[in-house]
């Protein structure tokens, strides 16, 4: 197995389309500032939050820093009340939208708690409520609906799925660079997909900032320039 995910990371390292080409930072203009200015102003809550649970700081900020572009396009745009209102009551397969700065969706968040308790022991004193102890699906879903909306709890959620992803597919293997592509992708593509569904998706084209459809980019390329700017104190 720990072979298996070697090569799948040196692959991403090799692949053609691993070369930056792109200035994100100036691509995105204001909505990467506000992005920048976000993760600075909040770094010190966060980055003690994070490396208590012995994860790089950089790598996990990289892995959300494109939804933080994301999130600074859009939050003037995007009415969600009706959304947070057919999630709540009819569940993700009617609103399954993205909620908060760092862009989890409901299905996102309900994953990571089925996933959580695997990794326990790993994460002491982040616990999240499971499904069972709610009377009815409604409740449950108001509660990830609560903790999505609060960057301290997503931090959370964050954290649990670094640590679920390195005990699914070994992804602490591989220099920072193909743990950042991979996970970013994960993050991004989905965390119940396969090692190699990911590794396929890693440089497809499908993440933009806007509300109507326009010229896409390929989410890991973003999370790997924020991580190169930030290593080098831009």
């Amino acid at each position: 197995m720990k072979i298996l995910f070697t090569i799948i990371f040196a692959c991403f390292s090799c692949r053609p389309g691993f070369s930056q080409s792109i200035n994100y930072k100036n691509l995105f203009g204001d909505d990467w500032k506000k992005a920048s200015a976000f993760e600075k102003e909040n770094r010190g809550w966060m980055e003690p939050i994070i490396c208590k649970y012995n994860i790089s700081y950089p790598l996990a900020v990289s892995i959300v820093f494109p939804e933080l572009v994301r999130y600074s396009a859009l939050r003037d745009k995007m009415e969600i009340t009706l959304l947070k209102t057919l999630y709540v009551n009819l569940g993700e397969d009617y609103a399954n939208f993205s909620i908060g700065v760092f862009q989890m969706k409901p299905s996102f968040a309900v994953s990571i708690r089925e996933q959580t308790p695997a990794v326990s022991s790993q994460i002491p004193g982040i616990i999240f409520a499971q499904i069972s102890e709610f009377d009815n699906i409604i409740p449950f879903r108001k509660s990830i609906v609560k903790d999505l909306e609060d960057p301290k709890t997503e931090i959370n959620y964050l954290i649990a799925f670094i640590k679920i992803c390195k005990m699914k597919f070994e992804a602490q293997n591989g220099d920072e660079f193909a743990q950042i592509r991979f996970l970013a992708t994960a993050y991004n593509y989905g965390i119940n997909k396969t090692a190699s569904e990911i590794q396929r998706m890693s440089n497809k084209k499908y993440f933009n900032t806007k509300l109507f459809k326009t010229e896409n980019y390929s989410y890991a390329d973003v999370s790997v320039f924020w991580y190169k700017e930030y290593m080098s104190g831009n």
